[in-house]
């Protein structure tokens, strides 16, 4: 059993009950992934719900599944988040997917003066959208309980309010300290992890984003492209946690 289906509006489910899957995710079951009555199958409503059952029915357009499982999770504390420059091609969207395989809280796409690619007008709302559907595919490929939300592009003004808030780490390839030395235990602050555009964070945004309360760290003694340095700085974040 290797595939998830979600269910948004699915607030709750009991063991022993049928949960029905509808509309395109119910058609991509049977019609793409040829799921049949009797094969294993998740729902999941990207919130913490599980559900593990046996199909029992399939109609068109609607598959019956008896709940065999049921889990709640709850979320990991402190939530880890990427807020990820745009970047040109689709860099930061290997970044997007990659990050939620390795089990972001959430994505902040961030209007960096150094991207190249810009989300303007009408743009905003259909790049978030966008970013939204690669991070759910994602979610449902690497069966997570959670789908990261991707909130609307941030402009550095944003992040420096954050960070009065938030623990706000810029990946800097020129700052002293290395992120493995970050303490991050005993603090269950939300973990913003900032990654710039190809050309890097500019320094007046450092600066100023410094100034503002967030600190400067580097992964390593190489550089890594704006697609890679979010999802390693993850992984390290993942073993200081003790999540891996």
């Amino acid at each position: 059993m290797s595939s998830l289906y979600l269910r948004e509006d699915l607030a709750t489910a009991d063991e022993g009950a049928l949960v029905e899957l509808a509309g395109a995710e119910a058609k991509h079951a049977v019609t793409v992934n040829r799921s049949r009555v009797g094969d294993d199958l998740r729902i999941g409503n990207g919130r913490g719900l599980m559900v593990t059952g046996v199909i029992e029915s399939i109609e068109p357009g609607r598959v019956g599944v008896r709940a065999r499982q049921v889990t709640v999770e709850q979320e990991p504390s402190p939530r880890l988040v990427l807020v990820q420059a745009l970047a040109k091609g689709d860099r930061d969207e290997m970044a997007i997917q990659a990050a939620t395989e390795l089990g972001v809280s959430s994505i902040i796409p961030w209007a960096a003066s150094r991207s190249v690619s810009r989300w303007e007008g009408m743009k905003k709302e259909k790049g978030r959208i966008r970013w939204e559907t690669i991070v759910r595919e994602a979610s449902k490929q690497s069966i997570r309980s959670f789908v990261p939300p991707v909130s609307p592009i941030a402009s550095t003004t944003d992040l420096q309010k954050l960070a009065g808030t938030s623990r706000v780490v810029l990946l800097d390839p020129t700052a002293t300290e290395r992120l493995s030395r970050i303490d991050v235990a005993g603090d269950d602050r939300d973990l913003l992890l900032v990654v710039g555009p190809e050309g890097g964070i500019s320094d007046a945004e450092l600066e100023s984003l410094t100034a503002a309360g967030a600190v400067r760290a580097r992964l390593g003694d190489t550089v890594l492209r704006t697609s890679s340095a979010g999802p390693a700085a993850l992984a390290v974040l993942n073993v200081a946690l003790g999540r891996w």
